[in-house]
């Protein structure tokens, strides 16, 4: 299927993309909570248009499939760079081994000074782990932070505690280098953080493509694909 590409927005419409972060942030945890902010997000021009043209590096390739306005799901596959990145808890951790496990991996960009997207997305998993409930133990959930000189393990672990994270979810800094390397190996590289555009990634198991959502994928929506993945 052909999907229309659009121009990269520079702003996303703060207020909406806060109030889904404050809907874990203040306790709101209602499925209908997450679901109304995200379909107001989804009927704002600026945050419908978070398509990009893919510069697909080495190892990369993309089947587009269209989920909603402002969403698109795609399998890709990816050659994960052998890099070594340190975790909220000072643990260093090589990016291969850390998502190449038997376990089912969940991946996004984020940085912590970011105000607009990267709360949305971190509530967003913070959602997805109560949802799964003890089943979270059995995910892996990775935050790697594009703005890597700012966030120091230090930052990143009051930020994963300002968002409940459980010990399945890493947030990963290192070297700038490191971090764009990867942003490249996941085609996420948009050239500044300020050109940061909401991206979600999950695999089921290191055999299986990469799922890609571009956009904001709902917390339902990224549980639905893990049990799914465990179904087949």
């Amino acid at each position: 299927m052909s999907t229309q590409q659009l121009p990269r927005p520079r702003v996303v419409i703060t207020s909406v993309v806060n109030a889904l972060a404050l809907t874990f942030l203040l306790g709101l945890e209602s499925v209908q909570a997450e679901d109304t902010a995200l379909a107001a997000l989804a009927e704002t021009p600026s945050a419908t248009q978070i398509h990009h043209d893919h510069q697909e590096g080495d190892g990369a390739h993309h089947h587009h499939h269209e989920v909603a306005p402002g969403y698109q799901r795609s399998l890709a596959t990816y050659a994960v760079p052998a890099v070594t990145l340190v975790n909220q808890d000072s643990e260093r951790r090589l990016l291969p081994d850390l998502v190449n496990s038997d376990r089912p991996v969940m991946l996004n960009f984020i940085f912590t000074s970011c105000t607009a997207i990267c709360p949305a997305m971190t509530a967003i998993f913070a959602k997805v782990q109560s949802e799964l409930g003890s089943d979270s133990e059995r995910v892996r959930m990775v935050s790697i932070s594009i703005d890597p000189e700012h966030d120091t393990p230090a930052v990143l672990a009051e930020y994963a505690g300002r968002f409940g994270a459980g010990p399945q979810w890493e947030f990963l800094t290192g070297s700038l280098d490191d971090s764009i390397a990867v942003q490249r190996a996941f085609d996420a590289d948009r050239g500044d953080k300020m050109n940061h555009a909401p991206l979600t990634l999950f695999r089921a198991n290191p055999d299986a493509e990469w799922v890609r959502y571009e956009g904001f994928a709902t917390a339902a929506q990224l549980v639905e694909e893990y049990r799914s993945a465990l179904a087949d």
